[in-house]
């Protein structure tokens, strides 16, 4: 682990300064330094310093008492023996600690260097007066001891901070002064007890201060072999409370237990673990012995682990819970619900932590299945629109920060892929899609970001790139790499993609911004001829805003009936009386006035709002015919006529629709007429006869608009119930121009007569048109040569004009001007 390895790069540091000092010490040390008293003195400080360690506050540390012994050995023999008796009596220590060989050497390097530290200090402001032997007055005797505690207190604390750092990966500086006062506060402590002691020896004599070691000593290692031999249990003294029965179910159950266990000092050092601890990270019991609690755990884990213990041993909880990673031997990853509470002891002394570990790893990895099919599109693997979002959202953040990121998303549909799936099944079409995200992955680079957000319907976003010229390049690619053919179900198989293309902009601020720019300039590439690439501009933005604004004006023109319907007169071309009308829809927009058909028409097929306006328009339509038969009664009886949208007639409640309005408007269903286009019908011609056949049993008339323009009627016009056939403009217009187009009526008008239909020439505008229309056997026509659409008042004055008689016609005349000067187109 990487904090492992600046550990390492530390202790190294150590270790070769304090072996520059102990061999420093080594050369310059005289042999006579190192007998019976150094020994003895080193036999007392590892026994005194291995039973007793004083803790730091929060759970910090803590400071070994040999320090105290370091400053004695140096008050009683000297700086250069104090320096090789620190290294000594540290090794020797941390190998008793059962620590690992090179920890114990880098713990024995720091001594040295320590105390080579001390010693430099002193000697800078007392020069050789501190050596044994040598007279010097009680002040600067005090002032040498302060000194020296000082120097071992500014070494542990920041050798503490740089452990801590390491540990939690983030500067802990902030934190020295705490850990420096109370660090400070040991050492002049243990200072000031080795001076005590260097002042006692020479008051009893050394022999007699020999003795007094001697049986110290001995006491020491009489005490050690009886604990050693006689050890309590752990448990026992934590729980037991001198019940052996209790102690021992405890340790029974703790060394059992299913799941892992151990008590932790509050410096993380193991106390006691269970075999199923062992199991769960793949070591043995001496070699986990061997580690602190912080090796193992996950580095990103270890700051809240840290927290929970400082809150434990403050008593500000009485337990914690939660989910952490360990490395395992292995180095693999290891999940486990971790549980911590005070293991607090009979006799009140500084309380360790009992660790319930509970191995959870099937469970997080069952957690990030999840998490991965929550943000990656299931069929092919590759992120889903709400990753590709983020990874936009990050995009947008870096451009802020650095003006000079630049960045793009394309916007990738298929074309015709409805097709695919409609001949090859869907199955056909998951083929399909998955071919097309591998080549994606393999046409651009390992760092772009590709998505698939929804059907046909790709995403690509390019980091880093230079100007428009690159993504230009991309964009090329992907559709030569896109059009070559896909093997799918045994069937070659070609397609082709729309792109659009946002390029990054300070503008942007969140992701759905930038897709929705892509998305317009894609559908700008399919309505300009697809299988091509757009860039987007704020003209498509602008179009769009419009496009939008005007399909919230349209939901509330319906609304607020905002439509009106204008009358275009039928006239028939043999006698030249009228015949009856089209009902035509116009939209009267409060701001913008007159909007055209073609403007709205498209929107409200597409959003289905032309439903509510053709419904909107028939019942007008039924209600005006209603009010002119029985004011203008004609013979023969004039009818008025109605174009159905596709989204109408596809409503299966139609027929009913239908009959409603006439019953509400009492209009008689002869005098109606219900244009449908020739697309509509052809969609499926099953539905659409039956529909034809329930609108008829009402006695609605039925005409074929547009006709002409469709594909493969002629062979099921038979089936059809239909009464009118309307030849589309766009054949009358080049009637003179173009001999097939005449053509095309006189087969047509031949047809319908055969059929029992009569034809209505739609779109004349000439006296030419009129007179080759009557020549090629046509019946009716409608269009600017006989008159523009009228509003209501003017179409009443065109009933008149075309049917009433002289005395009708001028009592009619006080509303004719008016109505003739509100004609609209």
């Amino acid at each position: 682990m990487k904090q492992d390895r600046v550990r390492l790069k530390i202790g190294d540091v150590f270790t070769v300064l304090g072996a520059a000092a102990v061999a420093f010490a080594v050369y310059r040390c005289p042999i006579s330094k190192l007998g019976a008293p150094f020994l003895i003195l080193l036999l007392i400080g590892i026994l005194a310093s291995a039973r007793y360690t004083i803790p730091l506050p929060r759970g910090r540390g803590r400071v070994s008492a040999i320090h105290g012994f370091v400053i004695l050995s140096m008050m009683l023999l000297g700086a250069y023996p104090a320096i090789i008796f620190a290294t000594l009596s540290t090794l020797l220590l941390a190998l008793s600690e059962g620590r690992p060989r090179m920890v114990a050497v880098g713990k024995a390097g720091l001594a040295a260097f320590t105390t080579m530290l001390v010693v430099l200090v002193i000697r800078l402001n007392f020069g050789m007066a501190a050596e044994p032997g040598n007279s010097i007055s009680v002040l600067d005797f005090v002032a040498v001891l302060i000194i020296a505690g000082l120097v071992q207190a500014f070494v542990s604390a920041t050798q503490i901070i740089l452990h801590e750092a390491c540990v939690i990966k983030e500067p802990r500086w902030r934190k020295w002064a705490a850990v420096g006062c109370w660090t400070s506060a040991i050492h002049l402590t243990g200072a000031i007890l080795a001076g005590v002691g260097a002042s006692l020896v020479p008051a009893i004599g050394n022999k007699a201060a020999l003795i007094a070691a001697l049986i110290s000593a001995i006491a020491w290692i009489t005490y050690w072999n009886f604990k050693k031999h006689h050890p309590a249990p752990a448990l026992h003294d934590e729980f037991g409370g001198g019940n052996k029965d209790n102690s021992e179910r405890f340790r029974s159950a703790f060394d059992n237990a299913a799941i892992g266990m151990a008590l932790v000092t509050p410096e993380g050092r193991w106390l006691q673990v269970n075999q199923s601890l062992c199991k769960l990270l793949g070591y043995s019991e001496r070699e986990l012995m061997a580690l602190d609690y912080l090796r193992v755990l996950h580095p990103n884990d270890l700051r809240p682990a840290l927290a929970n213990f400082k809150q434990l041993m403050r008593g500000q909880i009485p337990s914690c819970q939660m989910e952490k990673r360990y490395i395992s031997k292995n180095g693999q990853e290891v999940w486990a619900l971790w549980s911590a509470s005070l293991a607090q002891d009979a006799h009140g002394r500084t309380p360790n932590l009992i660790f319930q570990i509970q191995d959870i790893t099937d469970r997080k990895e069952a957690e990030e299945r999840l998490h991965h099919d929550a943000f990656h599109d299931a069929l092919t693997g590759l992120p889903n629109r709400a990753l590709f979002a983020d990874h936009v959202k990050l995009a947008i953040a870096r451009l802020q920060r650095r003006k000079d990121h630049t960045f793009a998303v394309l916007y990738i549909d298929l074309d015709r892929f409805k097709v695919v799936n409609d001949s090859l099944g869907h199955m056909g079409g998951d083929q399909l899609l998955v071919g097309i995200a591998r080549r994606l992955e393999y046409c651009l680079r390992p760092g772009d970001t590709i998505a698939r957000i929804g059907g046909d319907e790709f995403t690509v976003l390019l980091e880093d790139i230079g100007d428009g010229s690159d993504v230009h390049a991309v964009a090329d690619r992907i559709q030569k790499e896109l059009s070559a053919p896909f093997s799918l179900t045994g069937r070659e198989v070609f397609t082709t993609v729309s792109i659009g293309i946002a390029l990054s902009s300070e503008a942007y601020e969140r992701p759905e911004d930038v897709l929705r720019d892509a998305d317009t300039a894609m559908y700008r590439a399919k309505s300009m001829g697809k299988a091509r690439y757009e860039m987007f501009d704020s003209g498509m933005h602008s179009a769009a805003i419009k496009l939008l604004q005007l399909e919230t004006d349209l939901r509330r023109a319906i609304e607020r009936n905002e439509f009106m319907v204008v009358y275009q007169p039928i006239m028939s071309l043999d006698s030249g009386l009228l015949r009856g009308f089209e009902a035509l829809v116009r939209w009267r927009h409060p701001e913008r006035g007159l909007i055209a058909p073609m403007d709205f028409i498209p929107i409200a097929e597409e959003t289905g709002m032309i439903v509510q306006i053709g419904e909107q328009v028939l019942k007008e339509a039924c209600r005006q015919m209603r009010k002119w038969s029985v004011n203008f009664p004609t013979e023969p009886r004039i009818f008025m006529c109605v174009n159905l949208s596709v989204k109408q007639f596809s409503q299966p409640d139609l027929t009913a629709r239908v009959a409603a309005i006439l019953a509400e408007t009492g209009l008689p269903a002869t005098s109606l007429k219900l244009e449908i286009t020739e697309s509509a019908v052809m969609d499926n011609v099953e539905t659409a006869t039956k529909m034809l056949e329930q609108l008829q049993s009402l006695g609605v008339q039925l005409a074929m608009d547009d006709f002409g323009t469709g594909y493969s009627s002629l062979s099921n016009l038979h089936r059809f119930p239909i009464n009118t056939l309307k030849i589309d403009r766009s054949f009358i217009t080049r009637m003179a121009e173009n001999n097939e187009n005449a053509e095309i009526v006189r087969t047509i008008s031949g047809l319908a007569k055969n059929l029992g239909m009569d034809v209505v020439a739609e779109g004349v505008e000439t006296c030419d048109q009129l007179d080759l229309l009557k020549s090629l056997g046509c019946q009716f026509g409608q269009g600017y040569f006989f008159s523009k659409p009228l509003d209501h008042q003017a179409a009443e004055a065109f009933i008149c004009e075309s049917y009433s008689p002289p005395v009708l016609l001028l009592e009619s005349m006080t509303i004719a001007p008016a109505a003739l000067s509100g004609s609209l187109r």
